[in-house]
């Protein structure tokens, strides 16, 4: 009989690329508000993860140089982001879609979103002092029975195999990376195009995003034109449950 102290297992190492700079958080952490909290000092690429076995859960702090109105896009490139990470990870054929303008789904099952902060006291017109996009994913399903909700779902219920919270934040952080950087080089456009093209699909409408972020839907053959906000539907996340802290079932 082995007489010696217990040993608590290791956390699995997260490796990001330069320049991320990684905050782990206790399980019971809040990555979004804690990234939110240490913003101002912390400055950009702080990652703030919470090791979660059943959520992929972080939040990354942004430094914009752009007014506010226009630098709430970056909404669009961490959704962007989100998606290619799991992209990277999914089964051949698995459809990843994204529902306006915050939700991702998995073969039309919810398995988690994104949202986006800014200081209250930012003007519109003027840079923010940073931004903080965090999203949250879900890893394992809450129950074993099938078709219990059949609205939602997680990765290890579409075949992701051993992705999981650590394998998702690493793949965030590079394609992220990549998603900025296309910005600067190409434009807003260019992150544009990847975020409508993976909208779920609405018949006989085309997309477009607005300079402060809004979304434009066009009823094809018709000239009538309607708009989103994208500052109002961000209030409160379409996929989280606030009781729960996590994504809806």
């Amino acid at each position: 009989m082995q007489t010696g102290h217990m040993r608590s297992q290791a956390p699995e190492p997260i490796n990001l690329p330069p320049p991320f700079t990684l905050v782990r958080l206790r399980e019971s952490g809040d990555a979004f508000g804690h990234a939110i909290s240490i913003a101002e000092e912390s400055g950009a690429g702080t990652l703030a993860y919470v090791g979660r076995f059943d959520l992929a859960e972080f939040a990354v702090v942004l430094e914009p140089n752009e007014p506010l109105r226009t630098a709430r896009r970056a909404f669009y490139a961490g959704l962007v982001a989100l998606s290619d990470a799991l992209r990277a990870h999914a089964p051949p054929n698995k459809e990843i879609t994204i529902d306006w303008p915050d939700a991702i789904r998995v073969d039309g099952g919810l398995v988690g979103g994104g949202r986006l902060a800014w200081p209250p006291s930012a003007k519109e017109n003027e840079p923010p002092r940073w931004l903080v996009f965090g999203a949250m994913i879900r890893t394992v399903a809450a129950t074993e029975e099938p078709g219990l909700y059949p609205f939602a779902s997680a990765l290890d219920q579409e075949g992701f195999g051993d992705a999981g919270a650590v394998q998702v934040a690493e793949s965030f952080a590079r394609h992220l990376m990549l998603t900025l950087d296309a910005w600067q080089v190409d434009g807003f456009d260019h992150v544009a195009r990847d975020y409508l093209g993976r909208l779920s699909r609405e018949q006989h409408v085309s997309h477009g995003i607005a300079t402060n972020g809004d979304l434009l839907l066009r009823r094809i053959g018709t000239d009538r034109l309607e708009r989103r906000d994208l500052k109002q539907a961000m209030v409160l996340p379409s996929w989280l449950d606030p009781v729960q802290g996590g994504p809806r079932f």
